[in-house]
């Protein structure tokens, strides 16, 4: 009986192995290609019938494309307006998320479902009025543009407010007592605790911001502003015979993500596991 179940229990690790390796080959796959294409002739990239792996390594590709000042500058201004983003998001929605988890105000249910209700409606249906709103702000090509109308995020606000809410009320007591005001108590009491759910909502924001392609294109004209997603796509566009190229841009454009997630994924797991819902 006893090694049946062990017979079980290994199969089922086994298991459990290969699919975990099927997923991060799959996951790995397109990074492995862009990778590998970057260092072929821009022939090779497309050649027909298909090789995975160049007849001739070169470089060329990957420093052309970093020897190109308008990518760099993109990726410079791209990486300044990630961190201003970040930085305003979490600052912004975990503010929000104290005044709706522990304050008592006039209209509070009122004004929680007003802030959570961009939940439901998809991004794309308020564009058009988005961009009216920033045309008429006078707020075209520049980087507020970029920055100031996403800074509130009903998901972040959300996500935050429940893990306020799985604070203990005994530890924002007892700063009472002692004489603490609201903003010393969210500053001493919430935000010490706040480092897991912060990394997961400030990586949300600088991943959100880094992809960011419509919106660019739709408000950013000027090349001193070009963001890398939109740098990209004008790449393809006006230079799209340049595969290699291309695939050495793109590549380049995606390290510091996988930095940023490898750097804080122990904290992006328990910023989940701790942030449960209630």
């Amino acid at each position: 009986m006893g090694r049946g179940l062990t017979l079980r229990s290994g199969a089922s690790v086994l298991t459990r192995g290969i699919g975990l390796v099927i997923v991060v080959a799959a996951c790995m796959l397109p990074l492995t290609w862009m990778l590998i294409a970057g260092f072929k002739s821009k022939s090779e990239v497309v050649r027909s019938p298909f090789q995975f792996f160049p007849d001739v390594w070169i470089t060329d590709n990957y420093t052309s494309i970093l020897q190109d000042s308008a990518f760099v500058q993109a990726m410079a201004v791209t990486l300044l307006g990630a961190i201003i983003f970040t930085a305003l998001s979490i600052t912004v929605n975990s503010m929000a998320a104290y005044a709706f988890a522990r304050l008592d105000f006039r209209g509070k249910g009122l004004w929680w479902t007003f802030c959570i209700i961009p939940l439901f409606i998809p991004a794309f249906a308020i564009l058009l009025t988005s961009f009216v709103v920033v045309t008429n702000l006078g707020m075209l090509n520049t980087m507020a543009v970029l920055i100031v109308p996403g800074i509130a995020s009903a998901y972040q606000m959300f996500f935050i407010r429940q893990f306020y809410l799985s604070i203990p009320l005994a530890l924002e007591e007892a700063a009472m007592i002692d004489g603490a005001s609201r903003w010393q108590i969210f500053v001493r009491v919430f935000l010490p605790q706040s480092l897991g759910v912060f990394v997961v909502v400030g990586v949300t924001s600088f991943l959100g911001y880094w992809n960011a392609y419509v919106w660019p294109i739709l408000t950013i004209q000027n090349p001193d502003l070009f963001q890398i997603q939109q740098y990209l796509g004008n790449f393809r566009m006006e230079r799209g015979t340049e595969w290699g190229m291309l695939m050495a841009g793109s590549l380049l454009s995606v390290l510091p993500l996988i930095l940023l997630v490898l750097i804080f994924q122990r904290y992006i797991v328990n910023g989940v596991r701790i942030s449960g819902l209630k």
